[in-house]
């Protein structure tokens, strides 16, 4: 009786182990088949696919004077953007990567590219979302559930408003600064050199952009030399606070 206990009993421990066991092998195929930019966050991708191609400018090259003249958009928009945009098509067909990628998809795995594409590809996507970013006669403030989340991540619009002006200027050399929501929907504001920005697997700051600043000298130097801060100061006046309050809500 007590040789059958036992044997009953080991049988009860070799099954129990081996379901373990089981389990155990079958996780770590579960977890790698996550996003990694999102891996744990319980969140979807980012809703949003941006093509290689130049968008038409959506405005006038005057329509944003006096902040930003007419002849310092028509080169930002056509010479230097158009430049990126061709280049990072050249890149991509060179580094075979299908035309119908988006650039998102490229900027997440950016590391594993060139300098060419990371540049090319940083300059493409931050000037696309830079124009729609503005229009003539931009709203003051965010309102409705924009306006929440800062408030309730800076304690005020005016000390957001503060934090990023101070990121703009603080920016040395060439960059952008940013408005960005994280993996796990919180706001932060951040800057980045040259053509970075927060998709990057690269970045020192991650997450989803939703409004951006550009601090290059081409986009400013025409109407202001080397006046950082009153560029930035005017960019107030023309951001298009609807069209990043409705990036916002696509994705909380």
């Amino acid at each position: 009786m007590a040789r059958s206990s036992s044997r009953r009993d080991f049988l009860r421990r070799s099954l129990q182990g081996g379901m373990a066991l089981s389990a155990a092998s079958v996780l770590p195929a579960a977890i790698t088949s996550c996003t990694p930019a999102h891996a744990g966050t319980g969140h979807k991708p980012w809703p949003f696919k941006t093509g290689f191609s130049q968008e038409p400018l959506g405005y006038a090259y005057n329509a944003l004077e006096p902040v930003i003249d007419a002849q310092t958009m028509d080169i930002h928009y056509n010479k230097h953007a158009g430049a990126y945009s061709k280049n990072l098509k050249d890149a991509a067909q060179a580094e075979n990567v299908a035309a119908d990628s988006s650039v998102e998809a490229v900027l997440a795995s950016v590391s594993k590219y060139t300098t060419k594409m990371r540049n090319n590809a940083g300059g493409h996507y931050n000037h696309e979302l830079f124009w729609r970013s503005l229009k003539a006669g931009g709203e003051a403030q965010p309102s409705g559930k924009l306006l929440t989340a800062i408030e309730g991540t800076f304690g005020n619009f005016a000390t957001f408003r503060t934090k990023f002006t101070e990121a703009a200027m603080t920016r040395f050399g060439s960059g952008w600064a940013w408005l960005y929501i994280d993996d796990n929907r919180g706001l932060h504001v951040g800057s980045t050199p040259n053509q970075d920005n927060p998709l990057m697997d690269l970045s020192d700051i991650k997450g989803l952009p939703l409004l951006g600043l550009d601090v290059w000298e081409h986009a400013y130097y025409l109407h202001y030399q080397n006046r950082r801060a009153e560029y930035v100061e005017g960019f107030w006046k023309v951001v298009n606070w609807d069209f990043v309050q409705k990036r916002y809500e696509a994705v909380i």
